[in-house]
């Protein structure tokens, strides 16, 4: 097992929109783009477990050509209202830093 922390080469959160964020995975090569989407553990379910939101709020999307995968979330208090703690949601994507990919 290893932890997405250490085999993304990116992995960054952003608004997307003031209701929205997004939360960006990105990994160094092809081989092992195809070893962490065949472990299913990237899925829209494990966003929705991770951030507390309804999976079907979820929109998963894997991304073959870039490597990538992309999880948009609805955010729990809109960017830039009170009690909102990450007005650029920029901090969002450190829950994704310890998930375990079996490779």
């Amino acid at each position: 097992m290893a932890k997405l922390k250490d085999i993304c080469k990116v992995c960054k959160s952003k608004n997307a929109g003031p209701f929205e964020v997004t939360i960006d995975i990105m990994l160094d090569n092809k081989a092992m783009y195809d070893k962490v989407e065949a472990s299913g553990v990237l899925n829209a379910e494990l966003f929705a477990r991770l951030y507390n939101v309804d999976v079907k709020d979820v929109l998963f999307t894997p991304y073959p050509a870039a490597f990538a995968f992309k999880g948009t979330i609805p955010r729990c208090v809109s960017s830039g209202d009170v009690g909102d703690t990450d007005v650029y949601g920029a901090q969002q994507h450190v829950p994704m830093l310890d998930v375990e990919i079996p490779i």
